[in-house]
């Protein structure tokens, strides 16, 4: 298992860090009521905090200097109501703020796992499982932290900001000027850290999402790894992988660690100026006690805030990139869609056309290349040829999992892209080689095939395909509960469950990809009764690799070369001596 499939790094379409962030923002707005309510509490708590060292001031200047102990305690009782109503005020903010975040990343997840099931197959064909699980999972995670503090942190601490500013200059512009003259320095060391860290915080992301990849495709592979004793290698690709994740993150970091001790010096040197321009230049005669104490509190209440507005925009950085990947697949145009106009597609009947049909995967290599053929209702077709001639293209045309580039498919004389996807494929029944079960007991992975289905229906469908006795031999029979794709059961058992979970869709057209690839012999016999009975009167293709389950089939296509290069039932073909005769011999010389 090669390092470098994981170490790829996906593309991102380029946008504004602004205008991601206002995009993101705009989930704020179907919360108007939430955030009038933190708003006004926000201005209350900015008014009380800017409000505190004037009170100081007053205490000290006209209350405890000219010794009115009465007056004092009435400030002192006020000042204690006005701080005590501030913090209740914060723990409610800080609570309703908590459960709109946390709405709004559960709206975010769920809009973004609907887009992705809309994507069609070449999506998932060019991407691994984890790095899609990675932009579902950690990167909208990451985004409450940037949603809860734009508001708890940005606007107040902001507005705090301008507040102690302005306060500054009225009560004392020299004093005020004293105490800011190291804000433009700081100011460029800002935007330098944004400058060269976003780009940082981008490939820390890309190194997430490929780690994430990584172990998603181990676990899953686990067997098979241990099966070939690569143990070794995997665990090595694993380091190799971890270590580009560590550095990837160190380097991010690096710049955004230096950002505190600059505003540290910088409000170490604000202070050291206050106390010299009032002593030495203006005079410790003209600045009162409380007046130093006052612009003392304002200078913390000033570069506390730039603090926390540093490690806000530090967050933004960082978090951006997390952004980015996630509106990259939300903008990921779905490909098969429905078009304007489209109808829904009546009952289907099972007449099925290919008319001059050529399609490719990459645009560049035509799998099929002008393909006709015209099916009748109720026919059985049997799709052979070498793996690659375009089998499993043929019926994903049909289901509409690709669009055609050239020709027409139709059903009904309907061609598929002027019908709803949804009326389409309700009305097919889809049994693929990858037999997946999900997590659930076996009734409702049976019933995921028709989710009204009764429980008759569903032990009907069993018994159809002869699934019901091994069923009922569990311990707990139908509601025995299957793990992740059906572990503890037989490759044979799992096709049985696909099998009965298709058949109890009772679809109008009938699809099999290798249906009966991992039935043993004896059990296929058994259920060849069954298939006859639900192939009968429907519409059905096929794919099989053993020819022995298809000399019952209406017409046998052979698929070769991008086209359709034999067609008639088995002993026609058998009779040409053709590519279905060589087909046939081979397996029957085994």
């Amino acid at each position: 298992m090669s390092i470098n499939s994981y170490k790829e790094d996906e593309e991102l379409i380029k946008t504004g860090k602004m205008r991601t962030l206002l995009r993101m923002l705009s989930y704020l707005l179907a919360y108007r009521k939430e955030l009038v309510l933190v708003l006004l509490i926000i201005t209350f708590s900015i008014f009380v905090s800017v409000l505190n060292p004037l009170l100081i001031e007053e205490a000290i200047d006209n209350y405890i200097a000219k010794g009115n102990m009465p007056g004092l305690l009435r400030l002192a009782l006020f000042a204690i109501i006005l701080n005590l109503l501030m913090v209740g005020g914060i723990k409610l903010r800080m609570y309703v703020m908590a459960k709109v975040c946390n709405s709004i990343l559960l709206t975010i997840r769920q809009e973004l796992y609907s887009h992705i099931q809309t994507l069609d197959l070449q999506f998932f064909d060019s991407r691994p499982t984890g790095k899609v699980l990675a932009r579902i999972i950690g990167d909208i995670n990451s985004l409450k932290e940037v949603l809860n503090n734009f508001v708890t942190t940005l606007i107040p601490d902001f507005a705090t900001v301008v507040a102690v500013a302005a306060i500054m200059f009225v009560k004392s512009p020299v004093l005020a000027a004293a105490s800011l003259c190291s804000l433009p320095v700081m100011a460029v060391c800002v935007w330098l850290v944004q400058f060269y860290s976003h780009k940082r915080w981008q490939d820390f992301r890309k190194k997430s999402s490929n780690l994430n990849a990584f172990i998603h495709e181990d676990m899953s592979g686990m067997r098979i790894i241990q099966s070939f004793t690569a143990e070794e290698e995997t665990r090595q690709t694993f380091g190799e992988l971890l270590e580009a994740h560590r550095k990837s993150f160190v380097s991010a970091v690096r710049l955004v660690d230096g950002m505190g001790s600059i505003i540290d010096l910088s409000w170490g040197v604000g202070i050291a100026a206050l106390y010299f321009t009032g002593i030495r230049i203006l005079g410790a005669a003209n600045v009162s006690i409380g007046t130093f104490l006052a612009f003392g509190s304002y200078i913390g209440m000033f570069w506390n805030p730039i603090m926390n507005l540093s490690n806000f925009y530090n967050q933004i950085i960082t978090n951006i990139a997390a952004a980015e990947r996630v509106f990259e697949i939300m903008d990921t145009p779905a490909d098969i869609t429905d078009a304007p106009g489209v109808i829904r597609i009546p009952p289907i009947r099972g007449q099925v056309s290919f008319s001059h049909v050529s399609f490719s995967y990459d645009r560049n290599t035509k799998v099929l290349n002008d393909v006709s053929f015209q099916i009748t209702p109720g026919e059985t077709i049997a799709l052979v040829g070498p793996t690659g001639a375009g089998k499993t293209t043929i019926v994903n045309l049909i289901s509409r999992f690709y669009d055609v580039q050239d020709g027409i498919v139709a059903i009904d004389g309907y061609d598929v892209k002027d019908v709803s996807i949804e009326s389409l494929r309700s009305q097919m029944g889809i049994m693929t080689q990858d037999n997946f079960l999900f997590t659930g007991t076996i009734k409702e992975n049976i019933r995921y095939g028709k989710l009204d289905a009764t429980d008759e229906e569903i032990i009907a469908a069993a018994k159809a395909v002869h699934a019901h006795d091994f069923i009922c031999n569990l311990k707990q029979g139908y509601d025995t509960l299957l793990t992740e794709r059906g572990g503890g059961l037989s490759a044979g058992q799992k096709q049985l469950l696909a099998f009965a979970r298709t058949m109890v869709s009772k679809p109008n057209i009938l699809i099999l990809d290798e249906a009966t690839s991992s039935i043993d012999t004896q059990t296929e016999l058994l259920i060849q009764e069954g298939i006859d009975a639900l192939l009968k009167g429907r519409t059905s293709f096929v794919i099989a690799h053993r020819l022995s389950t298809i000399q019952k089939a209406d017409r046998i296509f052979v698929i070769d070369k991008g086209g359709i290069v034999e067609e008639g039932t088995a002993s026609q073909l058998i009779a040409k001596k053709g590519a279905y005769y060589k087909l046939h011999t081979a397996q029957t010389a085994v």
